[in-house]
C-alpha cells in the first residue's frame, strides 16, 4: 500500500535496459564502464556483475567509497577536488582509482600529496562547454603529460569526454551528428598520442549517444548511466521508448479541484526534483502513466505535473477524466530526470516482491 511518495522500480525493465547496453558493448568490442550515479545502489550494481561487468564510473569520492566495498576498479568522472586528498589516498590504497584531470595545478598537487598509485584521464571538452580541455589544445595536454613522466604513482589512462550537448537534441539524427563530432575529436587525439602512449584509451559516456549510435570506431570504453532507468528527458531526446522507463514515483492524491481540473498530489520538488521539460502543453515536471495492478503503462495524454512546491505537486487533468479519481488514490508519475529523483528518494520499492532496494 502506498501511503507517501514512493519510488517504484520495475526490475524486469531495469535488467532489460542493462542487458541491452551490455550486449551493445559486446557487439562493438568495447569496454563497459557504466556510470552508477543514476541508481547509486549496491544491489542494482550486482545486476551488472551478473553479466560480467567489473569496472564502474561514479561522480564523487563519497560514491566511490560506497561502491569500493564491492568494486575494485572505479573512475571518478568529475574534476578532482584536491580538498578531498585524504579520501583519495584511502581509496587508492585499496582499489584501482582513476581520476579526472584538466589542469597542471591539479596534477602538481597530486604529485606532492598522493601516497598510492592512481590512474588519470584528461578531460576533453567535445562541445558541451561545461568543463575540460579543448581537443586542439595540444600545448596544455602536453604540459600535463610531461609533468607526470617522472612519477611512478601517477599513470596516464587516456582521454575522457562527455557529449552532454546531446541532451539538447530532439531527434536520433541530431544525436548521431553530435556523437560523430565527439568521435572525430577524440580519434584525432588518439592518433596524435598513441605512439607515445600505446595503451591510452578513449572513453565516452552520454546515454543518448550510447543508446542510439551504432558507430564507436576508435572508442575503447563507454560510460552511460541514465540508461539503467531512462526517463522523460531521454524519451524526448529520442533515446528510449516510454515502455523502457524503469522507475516511477507513486504519489497519493490529497486534494481535487474539479473547477480547475487539477489534482494535488503528495509529491513535490523534494521528491521529483524541479527538473522540467518544455513540451506542447508548456512546462512539465512529470507525466502521469496508466496504472496497472502491477506496474504502469503508457502516459495518459494531456495529464501531467504542471507545477511543484516543496511537498505539493499540481497535476493538470483532462476534464473528461477528473471524475475517475478520488482522494486517497495514487498517481504514477514518470520523472523528467530519473537520476535526480532517485538521488532524492534514496530507495526503491520493487513491483512484485514489494521489497526495498536501498541506495
Amino acid at each position: 500500500m502506498i501511503i507517501k511518495p514512493t519510488l517504484l522500480l520495475d526490475v524486469k525493465k531495469c535488467k532489460k535496459n542493462i542487458e541491452a547496453m551490455f550486449l551493445k558493448t559486446q557487439k562493438h568490442k568495447i569496454d563497459f564502464r557504466p556510470h552508477f550515479k543514476t541508481h547509486q545502489s549496491l544491489e542494482i550494481g550486482s545486476w551488472f556483475k551478473e553479466l560480467g561487468v567489473n569496472k564502474i564510473t561514479v561522480s564523487s569520492f563519497d560514491m566511490a567509497s560506497y561502491f569500493s566495498s564491492e568494486w575494485t576498479d572505479i573512475t571518478v568522472a568529475f574534476p578532482v577536488n584536491i580538498l578531498e586528498i585524504e579520501t583519495i589516498n584511502a581509496l587508492a590504497k585499496k582499489i584501482q582509482l582513476n581520476l579526472l584531470v584538466e589542469s597542471l595545478d591539479t596534477i602538481n598537487f597530486l604529485k606532492e600529496n598522493l601516497k598510492h598509485e592512481i590512474g588519470f584521464f584528461i578531460k576533453i571538452d567535445v562541445g558541451f562547454n561545461r568543463t575540460g580541455i579543448l581537443p586542439t589544445d595540444y600545448q596544455r595536454i602536453n604540459k600535463i603529460l610531461n609533468s607526470v613522466k617522472p612519477c611512478n604513482n601517477i599513470s596516464f589512462k587516456g582521454f575522457l569526454a562527455h557529449a552532454g550537448h546531446t541532451y539538447k537534441c530532439r531527434t536520433r539524427e541530431e544525436i548521431e551528428l553530435v556523437h560523430k563530432s565527439a568521435i572525430d575529436f577524440m580519434s584525432r587525439l588518439k592518433t596524435r598520442f598513441i605512439e607515445q602512449y600505446p595503451n591510452l584509451i578513449i572513453s565516452l559516456g552520454d546515454t543518448p549517444s550510447c543508446s542510439v549510435a551504432d558507430n564507436f570506431s576508435g572508442v575503447d570504453e563507454i560510460r552511460p548511466g541514465n540508461f539503467v532507468f531512462y526517463d522523460l528527458t531521454q524519451n524526448k531526446i529520442g533515446s528510449n521508448k516510454i515502455s523502457q522507463i524503469a522507475v516511477a514515483l507513486a504519489c497519493p492524491i490529497v486534494a481535487i479541484h474539479k473547477n480547475r481540473s487539477e489534482i494535488v498530489i503528495y509529491g513535490g520538488g523534494v521528491h521529483l526534483s524541479k527538473e522540467r521539460l518544455e513540451d506542447k502543453e508548456g512546462i512539465i515536471f512529470g507525466r502521469v502513466a496508466e496504472q496497472f495492478d502491477i506496474g504502469w503503462g503508457e502516459v495518459i495524454p494531456n495529464m501531467f505535473v504542471k507545477s511543484l512546491s516543496q511537498e505539493h505537486g499540481i497535476v493538470s487533468v483532462p476534464k473528461a477524466l477528473i471524475d475517475k479519481y478520488k482522494i486517497g488514490d495514487s498517481l504514477i508519475i514518470l520523472p523528467v530526470h530519473s537520476c535526480m529523483t532517485s538521488n532524492l528518494m534514496k530507495s526503491y520499492k520493487t513491483l512484485r516482491q514489494n521489497d526495498i532496494v536501498r541506495l
